[in-house]
């Protein structure tokens, strides 16, 4: 039988266990909950700050939508005002060309009348077509055959070689318009600055690429007062790279000028 005295040491040796134990079963839930803090605090931050970002989005997002609404209403007004101002100087110029043509004795001036009334019937054609699309703001302009290359040169007045390569149907309709405003624009910077030149149109459409040049020689005669301030050929870079292309134009070393423009078979309209 043990004494009193032997059960001493039993506990120091007891003790140190039974602490760690009580230690842990107190520290553990500490942890836990410190963890739970620290999770709820990371998700307000998060949904906070998502809050913030989706409220941020959709005032943008409305002031956006605010300003396709400008820019609507701004588009029509300009369709509105074009529509009245140039197709009231057309109408004046057709009726006056009309009026020419029958009053006129010499042929060639009945001829060249005609021309004109024929031209500007089509201008106002057209102009009815582009304020179409501007009232109803879809950017979307009517296709361009491709036999209206051989339409423009007949209706030009110019002496010109038209060189066709390729299969145009491989042409999306946004190339096809671009390709024809350049071989336009070159043809009506002939008519003002090389009068009597010969142009070659030579228009190659391969699978992947459409190239068109227009080349004219030098002007047999002196072209008349024009303003030469390249706003044109500016213009016609812009669309050409719109699209996807390059454009480059210069003088040719025999006197003539010569426009070159690449552009992709297809975009996206």
């Amino acid at each position: 039988m043990r004494r009193a005295g032997d059960l001493v040491p039993v506990l120091p040796e007891a003790a140190p266990g039974a602490w760690h134990e009580s230690a842990l079963v107190i520290a553990f839930p500490w942890s836990i909950g410190f963890g739970v803090i620290v999770v709820a605090g990371l998700a307000g931050l998060y949904f906070n700050a998502r809050r913030k970002l989706v409220r941020a989005l959709t005032e943008r997002a409305e002031r956006e939508l605010l300003a396709e609404r400008a820019r609507a209403d701004e588009r029509t007004r300009l369709a509105a005002e074009m529509h009245d101002v140039v197709t009231h100087r057309l109408n004046l110029m057709v009726l006056h060309a009309g009026a020419l043509r029958i009053a006129a004795k010499d042929d060639g001036v009945r001829e060249a009348a005609e021309e004109l009334r024929t031209a500007g019937c089509q201008a106002l054609a057209e102009l009815r077509d582009l304020v179409g699309v501007l009232r109803s703001g879809r950017p979307r302009l009517p296709d361009v055959l491709p036999d209206r290359l051989s339409s423009l040169v007949a209706d030009s007045g110019l002496q010109i070689t038209l060189i066709e390569h390729g299969d145009a149907d491989v042409i999306s309709p946004a190339v096809r318009r671009t390709m024809y405003r350049v071989v336009q624009e070159s043809l009506t910077n002939v008519h003002k600055h090389a009068p009597g030149a010969h142009t070659a149109i030579t228009v190659h459409c391969g699978p992947s690429s459409v190239r068109a040049v227009v080349r004219n020689t030098a002007p047999s005669s002196t072209p008349g007062p024009v303003p030469r301030n390249g706003t044109g050929l500016l213009g016609l870079r812009g669309r050409v790279e719109m699209v996807g292309g390059t454009l480059t134009a210069g003088p040719t070393d025999d006197g003539g000028f010569e426009v070159d423009a690449v552009l992709p078979a297809f975009v996206p309209t």
